[in-house]
């Protein structure tokens, strides 16, 4: 039974495959290097490749469509022929569509964000439209004049929602800027010297020199020639019982520093030594000989032993992970779900081993996937589906990145082998300059060198021609038995063949 697709692993090398795979029963009309076109039986287009891997239009992993001219322009369409994606020279440029909103960035950098034309309108301000050119311009239009902005920075202007803090403003920065998060409301005069907080959390700071700041029932903080040394308190929250003692965080820096609370000791000594003994929610004690290169640790859900870099094994809730010899061999074994995993790494994207299996059915075949940076990646996904690619640069450095590899891969892909089941093969070479497949199912097998030479078997028929059926001959055809012909081109009818067909008329 095959395993679930999980994206970026055992999906990765499937995508960057439909690039050259044609499907079994389909017709193949080759003319490379202009163009190499599959279709079905009714005579529907179902791919094409152009100018060996440069332009493309073939089926998406999602259902529709990919095409482009690679590596300056793709674009993803849904089933029904909706735009959802466009990149040029990625990460350049894209453009995406989510549901009835839009947004497309130029490098993250200018960034605009809307809603599509035509979409049904909202019933709040959740969807703005935002315009961003970083780090100097931002705005957004909600159609209410409080949350809405357009703003210059240094000069003057606020932002919501950015780096964790609900709005930023600013005026001649850094002469004068203020945050807001959660009610506390802090200006800086300049920043970062002076600092002031007023609302649910109140304080002072002349920043390196002294600062504190109280939020009443949850927290008093104190430093001194930041970051040497701390003093804060941390108070239970709401939650809590009543008598529960506070969190007491304390540093002198590189000397000391311990955070020490009902359940949790945390303490350090010059740095890289010291102990850590937590008795809630779970148990856990560390020590810490030299850190990090020396930590023995003992847990309900963790374990640690590291060695580093010689050796470090750790159980990190259920992720086992072990480095031999940091960062030349890793191993990791983990649960995700009903599919147990089994990872192994040399130099992090050198090499790389996945395989995964279902814990309900252990007996089942594996589904896995190995990496040889930059030569090779295959996968199988343990029911009968393989696939095999030389050479293989991004596949596993981009293995979460389908706009990388759906530009870059193609260019460097010298041979590709696809096994969609047992006895249905078919392979490609430089970048279907050669192209080969087999059905048992159907007795047909098919083989390509260009437009130079091919050759079709089927159960009861057999075809040879050269330069895409100018001359060459056929047995068991419907005209009869062995027959010689000249000619007879496929009836796609491309321009090759129209020109060959002109000169031998004239």
């Amino acid at each position: 039974m095959p395993l679930p697709r999980i994206r970026g692993l055992t999906a990765s090398l499937c995508l960057a495959a439909v690039f050259c795979a044609l499907r079994v029963g389909a017709t193949e009309s080759n003319l490379w290097p202009i163009k190499v076109t599959e279709k079905a039986p009714d005579g529907t287009v179902l791919s094409w490749t152009g100018a060996g891997p440069f332009l493309f239009d073939q089926p998406s992993l999602e259902g529709g469509r990919v095409s482009g001219f690679r590596p300056l322009y793709e674009t993803w369409a849904a089933p029904d022929g909706k735009l959802l994606q466009t990149v040029v020279l990625y990460p350049l440029f894209y453009y995406r569509l989510y549901g009835d909103n839009y947004k497309w960035s130029f490098f993250q950098l200018i960034n605009r964000y809307g809603r599509v034309d035509g979409a049904p309108p909202v019933l709040d301000d959740n969807q703005p439209h935002s315009f961003d050119v970083w780090p100097f311009y931002f705005s957004r239009e909600t159609g209410d004049p409080g949350t809405s902005y357009h703003s210059v920075f240094p000069i003057a202007g606020h932002i919501y929602d950015l780096l964790g803090y609900d709005k930023i403003s600013w005026v001649l920065f850094p002469l004068w800027a203020q945050t807001e998060k959660k009610g506390a409301i802090t200006s800086y005069t300049p920043w970062p010297f002076l600092r002031m907080t007023h609302g649910a959390e109140t304080g002072f700071a002349l920043w390196p020199l002294f600062g504190e700041a109280h939020r009443p029932g949850l927290s008093d903080r104190h430093y001194y020639l930041w970051p040497f040394f701390w003093d804060n308190t941390v108070y239970p929250g709401p939650a809590a019982p009543p008598d529960r003692a506070p969190l007491r965080q304390v540093g002198v820096l590189p000397f000391y520093s311990s955070d020490r609370g009902p359940d949790l000791t945390n303490v350090n000594y010059l740095l890289f030594f010291g102990t850590t003994d937590r008795t809630a929610p779970t148990h856990y004690h560390e020590t810490r000989y030299f850190w990090p290169f020396f930590i023995q640790g003992q847990g309900d859900e963790r374990t640690t032993d590291r060695w580093a870099p010689f050796y470090t094994h750790s159980v990190i809730k259920g992720m086992d992970k072990t480095w031999i010899m940091w960062p030349l061999i890793k191993h990791t074994d983990w649960v995700d779900g009903d599919i147990a995993q089994d990872k192994t790494q040399f130099m992090f994207f050198m090499y790389w081993k996945l395989q995964q299996h279902r814990v309900s059915n252990p007996a089942a075949a594996p589904a896995q996937k190995t990496y040889l940076w930059p030569v090779l990646s295959t996968w199988d996904n343990g029911a009968g589906r393989r696939q095999v690619q030389v050479l293989s640069p991004f596949e596993g450095v981009f293995a979460d990145n389908d706009e990388v590899r759906q530009s870059l891969t193609p260019f460097l892909a010298l041979y590709r082998y696809d096994q969609r089941a047992p006895g249905e093969v078919q392979a490609s070479l430089f970048w279907n300059a050669v192209t080969w497949k087999r059905s048992d199912a159907l007795g047909r097998s098919e083989f390509h060198f260009g437009p130079l030479f091919s050759i079709v078997h089927g159960p009861t028929y057999q075809r040879y021609s050269l330069a895409d059926g100018l001359v060459g001959f056929e047995n068991g055809s419907a005209r009869g038995g062995f027959r010689w012909f000249c000619m007879e081109f496929p009836p796609h009818r491309t321009i090759l063949s129209a020109l060959l067909r002109h000169e031998m008329t004239r």
